[in-house]
């Protein structure tokens, strides 16, 4: 197989774990596997050293200066590959071999990047290259780096430019668990996830892959969490599965959304998995919940309105903190789906501004990591869809 391996910071922090890092690049490399390697700076070489930055720096310098951690990480982990006998260079800015090119404006130059990679890859025969994580160089030689979470873009962008079978991300959790083994008993971990569920828990505060790495991840190309105590790059962890899709798409049955008014909205727990039970226990389903300070709102199938309203109305009158519900049909809900999304900065007002020069009224807007949902009235839903393409397909 042709592997990209990133070795996060925690896992080059000390002599004895650069070790076990070789030793498993060693071992897959003796198995006849090409093995491409990203380093990150070793522990937390990057934070002390931006800590350490309190002089006015322009980014130029800021960047030289941060590049020290990883440059010294790969230099350490080559010299621990060359002492196994194995065949390796290291890589950085500056150097013929060097793969990861931005543009004028600090953007990725993908046509450069990739064109590097795919000569990288085909030279991988025997030889191990160590990159620098997180670190790009412009197109005058000017060191660029990639943001928070840079290593993982680079591992997961490199896996795919180089057409690698595998990017195998090395860090100091036991891939993904089912909950913060620090906070709950009995977390475990987590076999396979999509790549959509992992990037809302990244997006969400689970510090298991950067989310601007996922973006790079295609269908053919796997993804897997390991822990540095591991010891095996080919094997264990968490796998991550899929691809992102950009979609944008019309439910076409008209919803009702029943709206639930009363002050125990805010004030009493439990309220709104009371609500939601109501409906369940009449096996109606919710295709999307809106909460507000004093009110909740259930969209479903517009067909089940009556009863959903005649349900809800029995916890009204039962509940002296609750004071009213309505129905307001027929709605339509356009989603919009993209790893891309939360990565551009004014995402929604590029969705509302051209719905309300056309005077369409949004009902509801509601979002999450990689989606956005759009409620509109029934007769305004096939202007809004086309509205939306024409911002989001050009």
């Amino acid at each position: 197989m042709r592997v990209v391996a990133k070795f996060g910071g925690t896992s080059l922090g000390s002599g004895d774990r650069i070790n076990r890092a070789a030793d498993s690049i060693a071992t897959a490399v003796e198995k006849g596997h090409e093995i491409a390697v990203v380093a990150s700076a070793m522990g937390s070489t990057t934070d002390e050293l931006l800590d350490e930055i309190s002089f006015e720096a322009d980014e130029a310098d800021r960047a030289e200066i941060v590049s020290m951690g990883e440059r010294t990480s790969v230099r350490m982990l080559k010299a621990a590959l060359a002492a196994r006998g194995v065949d390796a260079i290291f890589l950085e800015p500056g150097s013929d071999q060097w793969p990861v090119i931005t543009n004028d404006v600090g953007e990725l130059d993908v046509e450069a990047t990739r064109e590097r990679a795919q000569q990288l890859a085909a030279e991988l025969d025997g030889v191990v290259p160590v990159i620098t994580g997180f670190l790009a160089q412009d197109h005058l030689g000017n060191v660029t780096t990639l943001g928070r979470g840079g290593s993982d873009t680079t591992a997961v962008m490199l896996g795919n430019y180089m057409d690698a079978d595998e990017v195998v991300i090395v860090t100091d959790v036991e891939g993904v668990m089912t909950g913060d083994p620090r906070v709950v008993e009995g977390a475990r971990n987590v076999g396979r996830i999509s790549v959509d569920e992992l990037r809302n828990l990244s997006f969400r505060g689970a510090e298991v892959v950067a989310p601007s790495a996922l973006s790079y991840k295609n269908e053919d190309l796997a993804v897997r969490v390991v822990h540095y105590q591991h010891g095996d790059l080919l094997e264990g962890g968490t796998r991550i599965e899929g691809e992102f899709e950009n979609l944008i798409d019309m439910q076409e049955q008209p919803l009702a959304c029943v709206t639930v008014a009363g002050r125990a909205i805010r004030n009493r727990p439990g309220i709104l998995a009371e609500l939601s039970d109501a409906l369940r226990n009449e096996e109606i389903n919710v295709d999307a919940v809106a909460s507000g300070m004093d009110s909740v709102t259930f969209y479903i199938d517009r067909e089940r309105s009556e009863d959903a309203e005649a349900v809800l109305h029995e916890r009204v009158v039962a509940d002296d903190t609750l004071s009213s519900v309505t129905v307001h049909d027929p709605i339509a809900v356009i989603r919009l789906t993209g790893g891309e999304l939360p990565n551009q900065p004014g995402i929604i007002q590029e969705i509302v501004g051209p719905l309300a020069a056309a005077g369409i009224n949004i009902v509801d807007l509601i979002t999450s990591a990689t989606s956005v949902a759009l409620f509109v009235a029934w007769d305004d839903r096939e202007q809004a869809l086309e509205i939306v393409q024409d911002e989001f397909d050009q």
